[in-house]
């Protein structure tokens, strides 16, 4: 091999290093780790023989010697019965409002301010007829 030749090839090899490292710090910075010393984000910086997370605020430092996954997924919240579940129609008037399903001329109603307070208030039926169970709002 000529020293020219020899010479195109560690720069290449040099070129694909860097490419490599610059995909690698991306990968790394899309990821947000905290310190656990202090609490602050830790940011990627090359160190002596390796990348490494460190902390701007403490000296905390942890040297990257393979790949790092962390994933956590946030919990998410139990829904909130906004009309208070099967309890809110336990003691509710009846009005002679027919069923669209069924055609009962009976329904339980209640109302709730779902909107702004300029606004008119939300009513809520239930059929009272114990087959049908049919709920909508008016």
């Amino acid at each position: 091999m000529c020293v020219n030749t020899l010479h195109l090839h560690q720069e290449k090899k040099q070129e694909q290093y860097l490419v490599y490292s610059i995909i690698y710090i991306y990968n790394l910075l899309k990821m947000l780790l905290f310190c656990p010393t202090c609490g602050n984000v830790l940011i990627v910086e090359e160190g002596q023989r390796c990348f490494r997370f460190a902390c701007n605020t403490c000296p905390y430092v942890h040297n990257i010697t393979r790949k790092v996954n962390n994933r956590k997924y946030p919990k998410l919240k139990e829904v909130d019965d906004v009309l208070g579940g099967s309890a809110a129609w336990e003691n509710v008037d009846s009005t002679p409002e027919p069923c669209p399903k069924c055609e009962h001329p009976r329904a339980y109603f209640m109302q709730i301010q779902t909107r702004s307070a300029d606004e008119p208030m939300t009513t809520f039926y239930k059929c009272c007829n114990l087959q049908c169970g049919h709920r909508w709002k008016d």
